[in-house]
């Protein structure tokens, strides 16, 4: 993650409790009802605020199985300690989410994505450090798509639980992130890029 995507994740810190106030005006539905002008009224979601729902539901289940397959396979106990993480953390927002989509009237999907099975089945006949390593590149780049769906969600929602629910999840996927360079660090020997060497006051590379 660059030093860009590091502001706007700030940016939205400070942001969030506008868009968990307000919802996002710019995306209204012809016919959402208002709670006045230009504000939408609570339990008023647009097509954004659905297809969140979807992606960030399939996310979750994906991190949990392959959170709870590292947690047998790793080799590494830090690996093991940061697997339980993922299935704790990533099942408890599921769980918030589920609420949400229900007094909506919308379910949450049944199974991970289709890439997120496809690194399961792969990661399922690696073991050691081949294992390790693979699931903790797979985290990576999954966490990273995850700060992109939820500053999507944060910016183009409109049901303002979702979005407060967005904004109260980005830190935690961001530390998830700096969790997963530093353990690539480890286990690669490699120095920690991005987030996880920003924390020491070393800039981010180039």
């Amino acid at each position: 993650m660059n030093v860009k995507t590091i502001a706007v994740v700030v940016g939205l810190f400070a942001a969030g409790p506008l868009f968990a106030q307000q919802g996002n005006p710019a995306g209204m539905m012809p016919g959402n009802v208002e709670a006045k002008p230009g504000t939408p009224a609570p339990g008023q979601y647009n097509p954004q605020d659905r297809l969140f729902i979807q992606l960030a539901g399939m996310g979750n289940l994906g991190e949990a199985d392959a959170g709870r397959l590292a947690d047998t396979k790793a080799s590494h106990p830090s690996v093991k300690a940061f697997a339980r993480r993922m299935v704790a953390d990533h099942s408890s927002t599921n769980a918030k989410l589920a609420d949400i989509a229900k007094q909506r009237n919308l379910s949450l999907p049944g199974e991970p994505q289709p890439d997120q099975k496809a690194v399961k089945t792969h990661l399922e006949t690696l073991n050691g450090l081949a294992f390790d390593q693979a699931y903790l590149r797979a985290q990576l780049i999954d966490h990273q798509k995850t700060v992109q769906l939820l500053e999507w969600e944060i910016s183009n929602g409109q049901d303002a639980p979702l979005q407060r629910l967005a904004v109260d999840t980005l830190p935690t996927v961001v530390e998830h992130l700096r969790m997963v360079q530093a353990l690539l660090a480890e286990t690669t020997g490699a120095p920690p890029q991005g987030l996880a060497a920003s924390q020491d006051g070393a800039p981010p590379p180039r």
